[in-house]
This record gives C-alpha cells, sequence and structure tokens, in this order.
C-alpha cells in the first residue's frame, strides 16, 4: 500500500498536462482578472435603486415630510417613481422595482426579496423614523434647509455604499475571484479522471496490478483520493493565497473556516473526476472533453465568466445554485467573506461534503463492477 501512495503521488505530480488545469491555469486566470479590474480591483459605481411611491390619502403631519424626504434621495441613490398601487405590485413582482413606499397614513415599505438593495431602502425608512420630528419640523418651518437636514442625518449617506451586512466593502468583481477559486476547485477532477484511467486494467500496468490484488477496491479508491486530494489541497492553498495576498481579495479573516472550504472544495473535485474516470467505457479523449464541460459549465453559472450570472438563476431558477458545486463553493466564500451568515455557511459545507460521499460511491459501485476476461 506504501508503494502504490508513492507511485500515485510521483506519477500524478509529473502529469504537467493535468497539474496545469489544476494549478497554473486558475492562477493564470486570476492574473488576468486582476490585471483587467486594475489594481486594488476597483469596483462599479452602484446604480440607483428603483423604487415606486405610493401616495395615499395622508392622515398625520409626517407624511408630507416623508414625501419631501424621499424626494430629496431622488438621483445617485434612488429612482423614485409615482404610480399606482396595482402597477407598483405588478412591477415588484417581475422585478421592475426593488421596493415600495407607502407615504399615507405610516410610512411603510414592501419588498419581495432580501438582498442589499432592500436592505439600503429599510435602513433609510428606519433612519427616516428616527429622525421624523425633526424632518417634519424643518419641512414645515424651513423648508429650504431641508436638504441640509437630509445631509445631516447621521449614516444615511453611508446606506448607500454597497457594503455586506458584516461591515465588509462588496466589491462587484469580487464575485469572479470567488467563482475562479470554485472552479480551481472543481478543476482536480482533472487529477481524478487521470489517476481512475491508469488505474484501469486494459489501459495501464497499474491498473492490471490492481485488479488482481486482494486489495478491497473500496480501499484503491480511497487510497487513490487521499493522495490526490491531498494534491488539490495544496494547489487550491497556493492559489487561495495567491488570491488573497497578491489580488488583495478579501476572503474573510478565519483561516480555519478558509482552510475547511478550501479542503471540501478539494474533495468533491477529486472525487468527481475519480467518477467520471470510473463510470463508463469511454475513451480517454472523451472523458476529458467530459471533464472539461463539467468544470467550466459550472464555473460560467457560478459567475466565473458573467459576475451577475449566479443572482440571475437565483431569482428564476435558484435549484440550480443549490446542486451546482461551484456556485454552492462560490457562495460559501460570499459568507465568509462578504455576508456573516454561520447557517448558510453550514448548509453550504454540508452540500459539499454529501456530494463528496456521492461522487466517491458511484465511483467504487462502478469499479466493483469490473471485470476483464483477459489482461
Amino acid at each position: 500500500m506504501r508503494h502504490l501512495i508513492k507511485y500515485r503521488f510521483i506519477q500524478t505530480v509529473r502529469e504537467w498536462s493535468v497539474m496545469f488545469w489544476a494549478l497554473a491555469f486558475p492562477i493564470i486566470l486570476g492574473t488576468f482578472f486582476f490585471v483587467s479590474f486594475g489594481s486594488g480591483v476597483t469596483g462599479e459605481e452602484m446604480d440607483a435603486i428603483r423604487v415606486a411611491v405610493i401616495e395615499q390619502e395622508a392622515d398625520q403631519q409626517e407624511d408630507g415630510a416623508f414625501g419631501e424626504f424621499l424626494e430629496q434621495m431622488d438621483g445617485d441613490a434612488l429612482k423614485i417613481e409615482k404610480m399606482d398601487e396595482e402597477q407598483a405590485l405588478k412591477d415588484l413582482k417581475g422585478d421592475e422595482i426593488t421596493g415600495i413606499y407607502y407615504t399615507g397614513g405610516k410610512p411603510s415599505l414592501t419588498v419581495a426579496k432580501s438582498d442589499l438593495n432592500t436592505s439600503i431602502l429599510k435602513s433609510l425608512l428606519d433612519s427616516y423614523n428616527k429622525n421624523a420630528h425633526m424632518i417634519m419640523k424643518i419641512a414645515q418651518d424651513h423648508p429650504e434647509r431641508l436638504m441640509q437636514a437630509v445631509e445631516a442625518l447621521d449614516g444615511w449617506q453611508t446606506m448607500t455604499e454597497e457594503v455586506s451586512a458584516g461591515g465588509r466593502t462588496m466589491d462587484p468583481n469580487v464575485s469572479y475571484f470567488f467563482a475562479l477559486i470554485a472552479y480551481a476547485c472543481l478543476s482536480g477532477a482533472f487529477l481524478g479522471v487521470q489517476a481512475s484511467l491508469d488505474g484501469q486494467a486494459n489501459l495501464s500496468a497499474l491498473g492490471a496490478r490492481r485488479s488482481v490484488t486482494p486489495t478491497h477496491k473500496l480501499r484503491l479508491v480511497l487510497t487513490d483520493m487521499s493522495v490526490l486530494f491531498f494534491i488539490q489541497f495544496v494547489n487550491i492553498i497556493i492559489l487561495t493565497v495567491v488570491v488573497r495576498f497578491v489580488f488583495g481579495i478579501d476572503l474573510g479573516g478565519n483561516i480555519g473556516q478558509i482552510l475547511l472550504v478550501d479542503l471540501l472544495g478539494s474533495m468533491i473535485g477529486v472525487s468527481m473526476g475519480i467518477m467520471i474516470g470510473c463510470v463508463g467505457k469511454l475513451s480517454e479523449s472523451i472523458k476529458m472533453g467530459l471533464t472539461v464541460l463539467l468544470t467550466l459549465l459550472p464555473g460560467f453559472l457560478a459567475g466565473l465568466m458573467f459576475g451577475n450570472m449566479k443572482n440571475i438563476i437565483e431569482q428564476n431558477c435558484p435549484i440550480i445554485n443549490r446542486i451546482n458545486p461551484a456556485a454552492v463553493l462560490s457562495d460559501t466564500f460570499y459568507c465568509m467573506g462578504v455576508f456573516d451568515d454561520a447557517e448558510r455557511f453550514t448548509r453550504n459545507l454540508m452540500i459539499l461534503g454529501l456530494m463528496s460521499v456521492l461522487f466517491i460511491g458511484i465511483a467504487f459501485f462502478a469499479v466493483r463492477r469490473e471485470r476483464y476476461d483477459s489482461i
């Protein structure tokens, strides 16, 4: 068994073609991202949030002040549209607007989902409610000074800065780097496929020896996975260090969490590759082509080529993001580097673990059924 482990390690490291896809290519791609986005990964300006305002019959003096308050916000921060309730609800359901402010009665807000923009709208309303009396008096007595009063409200200016719930700045371009690490994790599939092909009796001498060994097939599969997993884990740690300290992308401050995500990401990539290599009687070229497809397509859906793709899928078919390992990995990095959601983080780790077990189970049953008439 020790000889098998040593052989697998040396053989894998010497396979420059698969090591290129597993380590070198993600670093090269990340360098292109970094150069394209500029030093420091500068982000895009945040678009104004589209919001509807429904004017109901006023029964409080504060209502006029809230309308004035919203009018002063119309521009860079908000794009306000006055409309009737029926049209506003239709646009809200169709994602044409982010929320609906009601200026009649007690000021209120209606939203259809929970995201960064809706949090900004809610914070804006909360800020108004806290300062409603002051705003009301200024609107009545000195309307010409209302804008100055709004600007003086503590903290409203920073509400339009794109920040996470945990207080970290959310640059739109970091999504590409999260998707990049996720793609690199899945690229461990190239290592797994190559190892599986080397282990088939009709394709390699090592495979012929393994087919007659009394060692349990599951133990052979797990031995291969352990060696490959260690190699891929080192690859992902190297990429993570480059992304964090060379490209300057904030992945969160908890090193233990980062290593755990890298660990599970490496495991799911390698196990997926072992499954692809063990299942079916396809040729080596077809299995390698299938591996390219099953790493690039999930990466694309996670936002590797188009940063907003994962959000589009989340709005239209969220189940895809739950079963796409690249999207789950990318979302896990969001939980560490942007959001502060322990429940969501734990759920993602469980999904990754279950996927890895499923892939290895499929690979084991495929290997156990292999039979050769002669070698």
